[in-house]
């Protein structure tokens, strides 16, 4: 006689059912959650789960789906900004100054952005309620690239991006980027692609300085891989699953 599969069940009964816990974490529809788990495409805590029935803590488990992690816990919140010129990567200011914590005023989770920008540096930041990740975003050790596009002074000589990638000796240190190219030139302007891992304070400003070439302006387009596209200055928008998956990846969670 065929022995049928013990189902799978998590011991703690107060839990949330798997297959509703990833419908609110917007995986699709509870139906379609069921089947994933058929197909087998579901693991948390790294155990596959091939039959219905458990329960999770969503606060607390770690789900992938596909082997991408999918934020499960029910106050997640995960936000890209692109924060305009003149405002302070800070959530508050006592002198009353504008801040990222103007955008997201009454929101009722308590964040934080990730990283910094200068006040005059406009661009994309993230803000989210997730230390662990948040910290392994900022982390050098980890690699998070971080694009951005700098309107420079002066005519740019063929050898600038090779002397960027071998590195630049700053005051605190040799500092290098992991890319450079030029991305339009009119007479003694032009607009550069600068590509590089670290967080050092002013780090895009002081290299392109020291090289000779002084930032007017200076925008960040991708943080990881996450994109700026068309978004608004001062304008804030919630990370798709997708891309919430895509930083977990990056930062090998």
């Amino acid at each position: 006689m065929e022995r049928r599969a013990t189902p799978q069940h998590d011991p703690n009964e107060e839990g949330v059912r798997l297959q509703k816990v990833l419908a609110a974490a917007g995986v699709g529809s509870r139906r379609a959650c069921e089947e994933l788990i058929e197909q087998g495409r579901v693991t948390v805590d790294g155990k596959r789960v091939l039959t219905q029935g458990m329960r999770v803590d969503p606060e607390k488990v770690v789900i992938h789906v596909d082997g991408m992690r999918v934020a499960s816990a029910s106050d997640a919140t995960y936000l890209a900004v692109n924060k305009p010129q003149g405002m302070l990567s800070t959530m508050t200011d006592p002198e009353g100054r504008p801040n990222l914590g103007d955008l997201v005023e009454g929101r009722a989770q308590r964040l934080f952005h990730v990283g910094r920008l200068d006040a005059e540096t406009e661009g994309l930041i993230l803000l989210m309620n997730d230390g662990e990740l948040a910290h392994r975003l900022t982390h050098p050790s980890y690699g998070v690239q971080k694009t951005y596009v700098a309107q420079v002074e002066g005519v740019i000589p063929r050898d600038l991006g090779k002397r960027l990638r071998e590195g630049i000796l700053l005051e605190d240190g040799l500092a290098r980027v992991d890319s450079f190219k030029m991305v339009d030139a009119v007479g003694r302007h032009a607009l550069v692609e600068v590509v590089l891992h670290e967080g050092r304070k002013h780090i895009v400003r002081r290299l392109l300085a020291e090289a000779g070439f002084p930032v007017n302006r200076l925008v960040r387009t991708r943080f990881g891989p996450i994109s700026l596209g068309d978004q608004r200055p001062g304008k804030v928008r919630g990370l798709t699953r997708e891309e919430i998956g895509a930083l977990y990846k990056a930062v090998g969670l």
